[in-house]
């Protein structure tokens, strides 16, 4: 099967098996790999991308639904000189991010909240990434990376 997708800017064709999951093409036939697997059953986020302008969990979507869709994955975000986004600088900044692995996916969904809820308070934020698990951080540094990255995109 052949799928037509456009990655953080740049147009693929894809041959795969119909029923590859999105994360898996990004991992293994592009080689983005910022993007984890974590639970492979959409439960922790460690595998979120924007599709079209919402966060989605790639592990739970096949690449035959994205065909002609727009991907960004986490390598998508810094500026071509290496800057970084200002979500991602705010996660470094408030050490939203210990051992890292679900940053990929938190910072994505992060993204998406900041979007559709861009004046969410600490209680809504929580509600809003309880889709993303991180077993390290117990989540308040992650809140005020979100809050601080949202303010840093609005000015």
């Amino acid at each position: 099967m052949k799928t037509h997708l456009t990655v953080n800017g740049k147009e693929f064709d894809l041959e795969a098996v119909p029923n590859t999951l999105l994360v898996h093409a990004l991992r293994e036939h592009l080689g983005l790999t910022g993007t984890h697997v974590g639970c492979d059953t959409a439960q922790c986020g460690a595998c979120t991308v924007i599709i079209n302008g919402d966060s989605v969990k790639s592990c739970n979507v096949l690449l035959a639904q994205v065909t002609n869709a727009q991907i960004t994955t986490i390598e998508g975000l810094a500026k071509q000189d290496g800057t970084m986004h200002p979500m991602q600088a705010a996660f470094k900044e408030c050490h939203g991010l210990q051992c890292g692995f679900c940053t990929p996916g938190m910072v994505m969904s992060s993204l998406d909240l900041c979007k559709k809820h861009p004046n969410a308070n600490e209680r809504e934020i929580r509600e809003l990434l309880e889709g993303n698990l991180c077993r390290c951080t117990g989540y308040q540094n992650i809140i005020k990376a979100v809050q601080h990255g949202a303010a840093t995109m609005k000015s």
